[in-house]
C-alpha cells in the first residue's frame, strides 16, 4: 500500500472517531436533559447520505462529504438553517425551551469529551507503552547552535541542563520550549565542561518566528548513514547503511546536520560524497531530487521509560495540557501574515501521521487532534460550538435570550467564515504541493 493510501486511511480512521464521539458529547446531555435528538451524523449528508437509519426519533447515518459530522437538535438554531421548525411555538422536547444552563452544558459536551478523549490517550500511552526521550547521554556531542543564540552565550557542543532552574526530562524540546514557553534562563555545560547561566530575551519566540529559526538547536550526531530510502539518488548512487560520511565536495564532514548544510548548498548539482566502508575510502556522485532530498537518514538515539499506572495518568495529565497550553500560545502567529501561509488543511493533518501504519503513533496523532479539534470548536465563531456558547453566556448573564433573526445571520455568517478558512487552509496545502 502506498504511503499516500496510509496516511489517508489513518486519517479518516482518527478523524471518524473523534467526530463521532464529539457529536455523542452534544448527545448525551441532550437526552439526559429529554432534548429531542432528529439526526446524528459522521460527515455531512447535504443532499444524500451514504447510510441512514431511523431508530426511535433519531436518524442515525453517515453523510458522503468528510468535513465533519453533526447532531440535529430539536428547536435549535445550528448549520441546518431549520427556519420552519423555529417558526413554531417552542415544544417541551425542544433546545430552546430548556433552562440556559442545560443548554450550555449540551453546547459544551463535545469541547468537552475532546479534551478527555486526549488527555485519556496520553495517560494510556505513558501507562502502558513509557515514553522516548533523549538525554544527554544519546548526545554526547551536544547541539550545533544556531548564530542568533551565539549573541546569548550559547557554544557549539553545549549540552542543556537546566531550564528556568529545573531540570529538564527531554533535551530535544528546548527548540518547542523556547518558542512556546516562558523561558528565561538556560543552564548549559560548554564543550570545554564549564558550566553557565544563559538567559533569553523574553520575547524570543517571536523573534524566532520572524526569522524562521524553529530549531536553533540541533543535535551533533555522528555522520553514520543509519537509512537508505529506496528509489532515492542515494540508493541509484550506491551508499549503503553503515556507510561514514568524510567529506561533501572537500567540505570535511563532521556531524550528520553538516551533510544536509552542505547538500542544499549544491541543489541540481552533482555532489561528490566521500565515505569510509569497511576501513576502505571512496568517493559517491550523487545528485539530489527535485525536492533537494539524497534520501539518507540518521536518528537521534534515545532513552526508554517506564512509568507505573499512576505516574502515566498524572503525567499522561500533564502532558496532555501542556499540549494544549502550546496549541494556544502558537495560535498567535496565525493573525500574522507569514502565519497565514503557513495554515495547513487535511493535507497537513493527514501528514501528521506516518507512511507506515504504526498503533502508537496513530494514537498520539489522534490525542493531538482531539486537543486541536477542542479548542478550534470552542472559539466564539457562530457556527461552532463556542459561537452557540458566548450567546448562551450573553443571555445567562443579561437574563435576555438573544434576537432569533441577529443568529440566524451570525450563524449564516459564521459557516461562510468557515468554509472560507477550510478552503483557504487546503489551498495552502496545495501550493505547497504543486509549487515547494
Amino acid at each position: 500500500m502506498s504511503p499516500f493510501a496510509v496516511k489517508a486511511i489513518q486519517l479518516i480512521l482518527s478523524l471518524s472517531i473523534l467526530i463521532v464521539l464529539h457529536e455523542l458529547g452534544h448527545y448525551i446531555p441532550a437526552k439526559i436533559f429529554k432534548t429531542r435528538v432528529e439526526k446524528f451524523f459522521l460527515f455531512f449528508d447535504i443532499k444524500f447520505a451514504l447510510f441512514k437509519k431511523k431508530i426511535g426519533e433519531t436518524v442515525y447515518g453517515i453523510g458522503w462529504l468528510p468535513l465533519g459530522g453533526y447532531v440535529k437538535i430539536a428547536g435549535m438554531i445550528d448549520e441546518s438553517m431549520d427556519k420552519e421548525q423555529m417558526a413554531g411555538p417552542p415544544q417541551p422536547w425542544e433546545f430552546r425551551s430548556k433552562p440556559a444552563w442545560q443548554r450550555l452544558i449540551i453546547m459544551l459536551g463535545g469541547v468537552t469529551v475532546n479534551i478527555i478523549v486526549g488527555f485519556v490517550i496520553y495517560m494510556s500511552i505513558l501507562s502502558f507503552f513509557g515514553r522516548d526521550i533523549v538525554t544527554n547521554e544519546n548526545i554526547p556531542n551536544g547541539f550545533a547552535v544556531n548564530e542568533m543564540f551565539k549573541e546569548y552565550g550559547f557554544q557549539d557542543g553545549d549540552q542543556i541542563l537546566k531550564v528556568n532552574g529545573e531540570e529538564f526530562l527531554d533535551v530535544t524540546d528546548i527548540n518547542k520550549y523556547l518558542f512556546l514557553r516562558d523561558v528565561e534562563t538556560i543552564e548549559v555545560r560548554h564543550e570545554n565542561g564549564r558550566t553557565e547561566i544563559l538567559s533569553v530575551p523574553e520575547d524570543i519566540g517571536v523573534s524566532m518566528f520572524q526569522q524562521d529559526i524553529l530549531k536553533p538547536f540541533t543535535e551533533r550526531l555522528e555522520p553514520i548513514i543509519d537509512t537508505v530510502v529506496a528509489d532515492f539518488p542515494a540508493e541509484k548512487a550506491g551508499l549503503l547503511k553503515g556507510d561514514r560520511i568524510i567529506s561533501v565536495n572537500d567540505t570535511p564532514i563532521r556531524f550528520w546536520h553538516e551533510l544536509k548544510l552542505n547538500v542544499q548548498d549544491n541543489l541540481d548539482k552533482e555532489n561528490n560524497i566521500v565515505v569510509s566502508r569497511n576501513g576502505e575510502i571512496m568517493t559517491i556522485p550523487v545528485t539530489p531530487n527535485d525536492e533537494g532530498q539524497i534520501g539518507v537518514y540518521s536518528f537521534t538515539p534515545i532513552t526508554h521509560v517506564d512509568y507505573t499506572l499512576w505516574e502515566g495518568i498524572s503525567g499522561g495529565f500533564g502532558y496532555g495540557y501542556n499540549i494544549l497550553k502550546d496549541y494556544v500560545k502558537q495560535f498567535k502567529y496565525v493573525f500574522t501574515k507569514k502565519g497565514a501561509t503557513q495554515l495547513g488543511g487535511f493535507g497537513a493533518i493527514g501528514n501528521l501521521f506516518p507512511d507506515q501504519w504504526n498503533w502508537l503513533s496513530f494514537w498520539q496523532t489522534t490525542a493531538l487532534i482531539s486537543i486541536i479539534l477542542a479548542f478550534m470548536n470552542v472559539l466564539p465563531i457562530p457556527a461552532l460550538d463556542g459561537g452557540h456558547v458566548m450567546f448562551l453566556l450573553y443571555e445567562m448573564v443579561t437574563g435576555r435570550k438573544p434576537n432569533e433573526k441577529v443568529m440566524e445571520y451570525a450563524q449564516l455568517v459564521g459557516f461562510f467564515l468557515l468554509i472560507g478558512l477550510v478552503l483557504f487552509a487546503n489551498g495552502n496545502d496545495i501550493y505547497r504541493w504543486l509549487f515547494k
